[in-house]
């Protein structure tokens, strides 16, 4: 009997190569001879064994898989080398089929077809082999997801390529595996030119590439302005996130980009009418200019000075030019010192209030210079103020404006980095898990079956929550949640709640008390998932027992969750209920959604320090608002 084709299998994530080496190993057509974690590996591999088929994933660390793919032609010509990515094949399949890939397959694709189509490869008639035909394209359509996963998969990639701000996935090496057509418009290149280009290579200067090495190092977001090879008119912003797995490795890149170059250009076009102001105001009146005596007494008075300070050369030659600072500061005796320092070393500069003649007050920019005689004597000082009060309004409100993008940009980078979060390596070791555990459960080890059972745990929650609650939070920042209230039995609703909790974590003990014949006027899912995500944050964050009391207070109902923990610490309790404001395991998101979801039907979420109690109060009848 002929021995069977040999396959290296190389990928970062145990889980899936745990999955396929014992899948391959149960469908006796095909022998793995070796595995590994990147694409140092894989090349080693290829050297050692120079395998039939090579199973290579395309976003590993170290060296990714598009690196990695022509080294191991070079030192395994004749290793078959099947692409396997959790990323779309749009654009990602032709680049690696021009380094020299037979195929393309996404990680979505069921582990039967997986089978058949890496036993396909492997024959001496099959594609990319003698005598065999083209390299086989993607088929999406052969890709079955849960209809669920799959609309919100689509969701995704529709918000991806119809997003008004430049995105893109790289790979942990830095190269482009997919963009959007708003950053493919940006860089005037149609996708498939751009992906498997190292992105530093697109931007010039060293900032890229010091920004992905501090995320490959630990960081969680980044922020750089760049320009762009090859246009010098561009300015870019980009905001890059690691995408981490379950095991909280990165699994790559997710790039936002901003078209600046018109704010830079604003910019500048606002320094030059600044500076041509200040030459204007020079020549003309914007600035006082005035000469004092040593003792500090005005000797003379410009009409810029007239103009800013109120006052006429006649009313206040003589005087003491301390009758401009505010009533502190001439306590203080301030305008002295500054006159001090003057002397001393030959100049005084600074900003502050100054008082006008009729009382009222402008931010001045002020500069004291001493003037000597010929002999080195002091004879004085000359003053120059500018009025600057609407120029520190301006800053300060661009100081502002600036602060409130940088915040907005880095929300929406937390929010669409969990929303681009690898969805479909935790489905597909769910769907052929479930399906391998159902159908040839004898035909496995001890040991591959609790390999396969901790790869299900790990997973599921990680799936469901994230989408439920993303849509829940998404729905209500945007004001477009569809609540359907009724008429609802509480005891009942919490019975079925808590229950489902008990028997989801066996062992963690949860104490229900709920007045009997408690009605509420809600929706019931959205009901339901307020409570879910109270009694999560209570097995997350405090420690049993968990009780939920349902009681009656006027025209509400009143359901409260507490446990025996020390409570919520004080730092975090000014953003207990922001997007991600307590974010130390799941999406972050628990606690917003239930304050949402509470303010949508009317009524609110609170946090009593004191009793280390959530409290959810809704209205009992229809027209409580």
């Amino acid at each position: 009997m002929a021995a069977s084709p040999t396959i290296v299998v190389v990928d970062d994530a145990p889980d899936v190569r745990n999955l396929l080496k014992t899948r391959l190993r149960l469908s006796d057509r095909l022998e793995v001879v070796g595995e590994g974690a990147d694409g140092f590996d894989a090349v080693e591999l290829a050297r050692q064994h120079h395998p039939s088929l090579m199973l290579l994933d395309v976003s590993m660390p170290g060296r990714d898989g598009l690196a990695a793919l022509p080294l191991v032609l070079e030192v395994s010509p004749s290793t078959r080398v099947v692409m396997f990515s959790g990323f779309d094949a749009a654009g990602l399949a032709e680049h690696t089929r021009r380094l020299g890939a037979t195929a393309f397959l996404e990680k979505s694709v069921p582990l039967d077809e997986l089978i058949e189509r890496l036993v396909g490869l492997a024959s001496p008639g099959g594609p990319g082999g003698p005598g065999g035909s083209a390299r086989e394209e993607p088929d999406r359509a052969a890709v079955p997801l849960d209809s669920v996963l799959a609309d919100h998969l689509e969701r995704f990639r529709e918000i991806f390529d119809d997003a008004a701000i430049g995105m893109a996935t790289l790979t942990l090496d830095g190269r482009v595996v997919r963009v959007n057509r708003h950053l493919s418009h940006l860089l005037g290149d149609p996708p498939e030119a751009l992906v498997g280009t190292p992105y530093a290579e697109i931007a010039t200067g060293a900032e890229v590439d010091r920004a992905l090495a501090r995320l490959r190092g630990g960081g969680t977001a980044v922020q750089v302005e760049h320009g762009v090879v090859g246009r010098p008119d561009l300015r870019f912003q980009m905001t890059a996130s690691a995408v981490l797995d379950a095991m909280e490795r990165p699994l790559y890149f997710f790039l936002q980009v901003q078209d600046v170059t018109g704010q830079r250009v604003a910019e500048q076009a606002l320094s030059r009418t600044e500076q041509r102001l200040r030459l204007l105001v020079e020549a003309v009146q914007d600035y006082a200019i005035f000469m004092l005596d040593p003792d500090g007494r005005i000797v003379s008075w410009n009409p810029g000075a007239e103009r800013s300070k109120g006052y006429t050369a006649d009313e206040i030659i003589g005087q003491h030019f301390r009758v401009f600072y505010p009533r502190d500061k001439q306590d203080e005796k301030h305008p002295e010192h500054e006159l001090e320092i003057a002397t001393r070393e030959g100049r005084y500069e600074e900003e502050g209030w100054r008082i006008r003649k009729d009382g009222s007050r402008f931010w001045a920019h002020v500069t004291i210079t001493a003037v000597h005689d010929d002999a080195g004597e002091l004879v004085g000082f000359a003053k120059v103020t500018r009025d600057s009060t609407e120029r520190r309004r301006m800053l300060s409100l661009l100081e502002h404006a600036n602060e409130q993008l940088r915040l907005a940009a880095e929300e929406q980078s937390e929010f669409l980095a969990v929303t681009a979060h690898e969805l479909r390596s935790p489905v597909g070791v769910l769907a052929s898990s479930a399906t391998l555990l159902a159908n040839r459960y004898e035909d496995l080890t001890p040991e591959e079956r609790t390999e396969l059972a901790e790869g299900v745990n790990r997973n599921v929650d990680q799936v469901r929550r994230l989408l439920d609650d993303l849509l829940t939070a998404s729905r209500a920042h945007t004001r477009t949640l569809d609540l359907r209230p009724v008429e609802l039995s509480v005891d009942e609703q919490l019975d079925g709640l808590v229950a489902a909790f008990r028997n989801a974590r066996p062992g963690f003990e949860v104490v229900l008390r709920s007045v009997p014949g408690l009605v509420a006027y809600a929706d019931a899912g959205r009901f339901g998932q307020m409570v879910d995500n109270l009694l999560l944050n209570a097995l997350r964050h405090g420690q049993a027992p968990v009780t939920v009391v349902a009681r009656p207070d006027g025209s509400q109902v009143v359901v409260e969750v507490s446990d025996a923990g020390p409570g919520v610490p004080s730092q975090v309790l000014p953003r207990l209920f922001q997007r991600f404001g307590t974010s130390t395991g799941g999406t972050g998101l628990g606690l917003y959604i239930v304050r949402e979801l509470a303010l949508a039907h009317g009524g609110t979420a609170e946090y009593h320090a004191d009793q280390n109690t959530f409290v959810i109060r809704l209205p009992s009848e229809g027209g409580a608002s």
